[in-house]
């Protein structure tokens, strides 16, 4: 088939080369511009070492880049990660229209953050949906969805980089075919069930050690690697990484009040939350680097007795 490409970054290379591989033609690749002074995004490199064309519109609401889109006579639009607004007057310009990822079981988990929101709140499912895309967010029509379990302990990083990321780039070949070849099925969307999500930030991985150890170790697992929960040492910020719950039941009684420092082991720090403890593996200190918590703390950057976010 011959398709119009729009995405970004490491999840949209990797779909770019997957439809490459199996020998479609790639007619041309849309990407959002590159902020001054910021490297050209890797879907843009990948493009032009295949000797594609690449458009880098402001916004492809603008006449140009209808254009451009209508001039590349595709079978079908492929949206692989993208931020910018495609309005109907840009998707509905390929033969088949266009199909569009969205890393959340739709109409759940509307919005940007998609993957950290379900870890957060303490979901054991998540998945993909490939959809039709409209003017409304992530609102269009399902075509196909995958849905995957979210472990105990996984991190944002282990739900997409193993689940969700792998089966997105297969999931968005298998949609493509079955809307060419004219076997899809388009399901509305329950707007009763719809939920939407804002973005997953700094203000929104802060943690309150007031809140119960489970909620304060699922805000962890929800930003890690990414955009990393975050605690207050003496003023300064100090991000926490790796971790591990321990509720109040493997434990007995629970000493300390919440966000102290209640044991300093080799590799891990111990903190006391409602109904258990957190144990700290890896931190980051404000302007230095990701170390081992029993590091920092043997080297003098805190100590038993410590409160947290105070």
């Amino acid at each position: 088939m011959r398709i119009a490409f729009i995405g970004q970054q490491d999840f949209g290379k990797a779909v770019l080369e997957a439809f490459l591989a199996r020998g479609d033609t790639v007619a041309g690749v849309f990407c959002a511009p590159e902020k001054a002074g910021a490297k050209p995004d890797i879907l843009k490199t990948t493009a032009q070492e295949h000797g594609l064309q690449v458009f880098q519109f402001p916004s492809l609401k603008s006449a140009e880049a209808e254009t451009a889109m209508r001039e590349l006579g595709a079978d079908l639009g492929v949206m692989a990660y993208v931020l910018q607004f495609a309005p109907q007057a840009f998707v509905n310009i390929p033969t088949h229209g266009t199909i569009q990822y969205h890393p959340s079981l739709l109409p759940q988990y509307r919005g940007p953050s998609s993957i950290n929101w379900p870890i957060a709140k303490g979901d054991t499912r998540t998945g993909l949906t490939i959809f039709r895309p409209t003017d409304g967010l992530d609102e269009g029509p399902v075509i196909l969805q995958k849905t995957c379990t979210i472990g105990p302990d996984d991190t944002i990083g282990d739900v997409y980089f193993k689940q969700l990321f792998p089966l997105g780039v297969e999931a968005m070949l298998e949609a493509a075919d079955l809307v060419v070849a004219g076997e899809h099925v388009e399901i509305a969307q329950d707007e009763d069930a719809a939920s939407y999500e804002g973005w997953f930030r700094g203000p929104e991985s802060a943690i309150n050690w007031g809140n119960h150890a489970s909620q304060i170790y699922n805000l962890i697992r929800a930003a890690n690697p990414a955009p990393g929960a975050w605690t207050t040492l003496n003023g300064a910020k100090l991000q926490i990484f790796d971790a591990r719950l321990h509720p109040t039941r493997t434990l007995g009684a629970v000493k300390g009040k919440p966000g102290e420092v209640v044991a300093v082991g080799e590799d891990s720090i111990h903190v006391t939350a409602q109904g258990g403890r957190i144990e700290v593996f890896r931190l980051k200190p404000e302007g230095g680097k990701k170390v081992s918590a029993g590091e920092f703390a043997r080297a003098g950057g805190l100590a038993l007795g410590t409160v947290l976010g105070g």
